[in-house]
């Protein structure tokens, strides 16, 4: 098992087909193994009433993709836990706030971390909220913290793609299409 942000890691997730209805569970580093099996998770875009995104730096603790630049908070829902409440469970525990949150869409991506060995292939809700407070970030969870313009963003992703998660430029374009982003 792997020892990590919280300890040792033996979350079970769920384990999804490709419409996301339920096939099994898995326990969450052994569902990253061995090419990835297909899981539930979620991606949160937190944006300030300046409309900027909160982006956080994962810790060099995560298990995967350390260290790299992305979306505010994203991770799996437990076994026989909800979406909904999973979202906001996960973003209290990253970066000690709560917001309201709608889904704005899914999408399926598999892409495999070198440094770790571990692939992620998951079947992704993506949420949007609004927050104007002052995070409280869990060195654990998050190295890094910023608010940055959607414009920014899109053209550092575009001129250095290696400094983001692989999921982040796809969730993000299509959010910008989908919520009319600017």
């Amino acid at each position: 098992m792997f020892k990590g942000a919280r300890g040792v890691m033996n979350e079970t997730i769920i384990l999804v087909d490709q419409k996301d209805s339920p096939i099994g569970y898995e326990e969450k580093i052994a569902a990253h193994k061995n090419g990835g099996r297909l899981h539930r998770a979620f991606s949160i875009f937190i944006l300030n009433s300046k409309n900027e995104l909160l982006l956080q730096q994962r810790s060099a603790e995560k298990p995967i993709f350390r260290k790299l630049w992305s979306n505010s908070c994203c991770s799996h829902p437990l076994k026989g836990e909800e979406l909904e409440k999973a979202t906001h469970r996960k973003l209290q525990q990253e970066f000690g706030f709560d917001a309201n949150m709608e889904e704005v869409f899914s999408f399926t991506y598999k892409a495999r971390d070198e440094t770790s060995g571990l692939t992620e292939h998951e079947f992704d809700h993506v949420f949007i909220g609004k927050y104007d407070g002052s995070p409280k970030p869990n060195p654990s969870e998050i190295a890094n913290w910023k608010w940055v313009s959607v414009a920014d963003l899109k053209k550092d992703l575009n001129k250095n793609p290696d400094r983001y998660t692989p999921w982040l430029k796809p969730a993000l374009d299509k959010l910008v299409q989908e919520a009319k982003l600017a």
